[in-house]
């Protein structure tokens, strides 16, 4: 019986969750309340904070990233070599993994899931292939899996631990017309991580239970059962932490909202430097933003100090590029677009194509902040002469549509969240043409001297010749006015105040629960 249950048991578990109710036989209980729904299980069908929880919690990879700065970890991998010319990377794997039917994670189960990755072509696939081709990876023995690049690609590592790792033998024996599990998997779990999967509700959210068996040794506090359940409204997640329903949920909320819960005596807020940028993805694709000067006037009508300093609260901090403040490859000589209502006029002045009508603001349900940006644009461009029209979709549909440029927004406003600790986790799949067709890229920016100057440093091992070609690249998008950056913000993490073992990363957001107990 699969996972995703019949309609009434589906209404029973819902029902459950809204009153709060725990399984009887649960010692330790963990409830997470969510901006974003889960709508699949699958690892390899996402490739965004929303949904890392799934990732986090129920998968593993070779690698993993933790703690603030990140660093990298050897995860099921033990180690790994190089070969000369960059092009293959060979990882042993530790012995004793095991996933949660358990069946012993080989080889083999590595090399199913980059080719699953790459045949569905969801999730990090699109980054994933830009440097490995199908059929090309082996499994050399029992313990040995080999990558062999399509050429060097200096971020390969990085991104390691995006291959999440799932049973081959039980996807295989799941299979309907060819889908690689697809269908089974989008409820169900084929993971060998911290916790497996129990309950599933796509309206609801997700439920599971610590494997006692995972290769990673527990301490001896630890928690039992989690769930990730989605609650979209800000205000129904702050209460929910404040009266103990939730013990957390994300750390994004609007200052008001941090400053109710400091005040609340059951939580407490963990504070981080992160390196989530904020910032208006512009269609360059679509008239009247395919003229720079609309693009720049467009970055001029942005009130950046009244939204980070009055609405925020100087809780964020400006970010002018779109690469973070604090990672390396950040021109530093380049101070952006301030908000100059005269010069947006200006600029409109010189441009050719004409805005002949409003243009679309787009923002995403259950993230107020993003509510709030929107309408700062929305007031600014009206300023200028620009009519807008506000529009909402939840964050899968709005992935959905950002696709294609034909069903993008003229603008949206969203975060570019941590991925992996690199310059071309932002910039690199923001503004290379090769990536078109993903969340990160839905700007449509297309500029051959930026396209090569991000090859370079993607190509290179060199640190020095890939830092200057990404702030070469940064000055020339910035120039451009390709999208609008605002700002690179602080974590402020509401957690109940009797949790201890929160380890929080900017790849991860800390939602990654082994580590976390009940200190009392």
């Amino acid at each position: 019986m699969t996972l995703i249950r019949a309609w009434g048991a589906m209404l029973a578990f819902a029902i459950a969750l809204v009153v709060g109710a725990a399984p009887a036989t649960a010692e330790t209980r963990f409830v997470f309340a969510n901006e974003s729904p889960y709508d699949t299980m699958d690892p390899h069908a996402a490739f965004d904070v929303g949904r890392v929880a799934v990732r986090l919690n129920l998968y593993d990879g070779l690698y993993r990233w933790l703690d603030n700065p990140p660093v990298l970890h050897p995860w099921l991998a033990e180690s790994h070599t190089v070969s000369p010319d960059g092009l293959t990377y060979t990882f042993k794997l530790r012995k004793g993994a095991k996933f949660h039917d358990g069946a012993e994670v080989i080889a083999e189960d590595v090399r199913y899931s980059i080719e699953r990755i790459l045949a569905l072509k969801k999730g990090a696939a699109s980054l994933l292939g830009t440097m490995v081709a199908p059929n090309t990876t082996k499994a050399i023995d029992k313990s040995t899996v080999q990558f062999t690049l399509t050429k060097p690609a200096a971020i390969f590592l990085a991104v390691v631990p995006e291959i999440h790792v799932v049973n081959a033998a039980l996807l295989k024996k799941n299979e309907k017309d060819n889908d690689w599990g697809a269908a089974w998997l989008t409820g169900n779990d084929a993971g060998s991580g911290s916790y497996m999967l129990t309950r599933y509700d796509p309206a609801v959210g997700f439920i599971a239970k610590r494997f006692p068996g995972h290769f990673m040794p527990w301490g001896q506090k630890f928690i039992d059962e989690i769930e990730f359940r989605h609650v979209k409204e800000d205000n129904t997640r702050v209460l929910g932490m404040i009266k103990g329903d939730y013990q957390g949920t994300g750390g994004y909320l609007p200052i008001d909202q941090i400053k109710r819960m400091r005040e609340a005596p059951a939580v407490k807020i963990v504070e981080q430097e992160s390196m989530r940028i904020m910032m208006f993805q512009v269609n360059n694709q679509r008239a009247p933003m395919t003229d720079v000067h609309v693009r720049r006037a467009i970055n001029y009508a942005f009130d950046y100090d009244g939204f980070n300093k009055d609405i925020l609260a100087g809780s964020v901090e400006r970010n002018p590029t779109p690469i973070p403040n604090n990672m390396w490859g950040v021109p530093k000589d380049v101070k952006g677009y301030s908000y100059n209502v005269d010069k947006a006029k200006q600029e409109l002045a010189q441009a050719k194509a004409k805005v002949d009508r409003p243009l679309t603001i787009g923002y995403l349900n259950g993230f107020s902040q993003t509510e709030q940006a929107a309408t700062v644009m929305a007031n600014g461009l009206r300023k200028v002469g620009i009519e807008s029209k506000l529009v909402s979709d939840l964050w899968p549909a709005m992935v959905e549509k950002m696709k294609k440029s034909e069903t993008s927004p003229d603008m949206i406003v969203y975060w570019i969240s941590t991925y992996y600790a690199d310059p071309h986790n932002w910039i690199g799949e923001m503004f290379h043409s090769g990536q078109w067709g993903t969340f990160k890229a839905s700007s449509f920016y297309k500029n051959p001297k930026v396209d090569d100057l991000l090859d370079t440093a993607l190509k290179s091992s060199d640190k020095k010749v890939r830092e200057k070609a990404y702030q070469d690249a940064a000055r020339i998008v910035v120039d451009d006015a390709a999208g609008v950056w605002i700002y690179n913000t602080k974590y402020f993490g509401p957690w109940a105040k009797n949790l201890d073992g929160i380890r929080f990363s900017p790849i991860g957001n800390g939602q990654e629960m082994r580590w976390v107990y009940y200190a009392k």
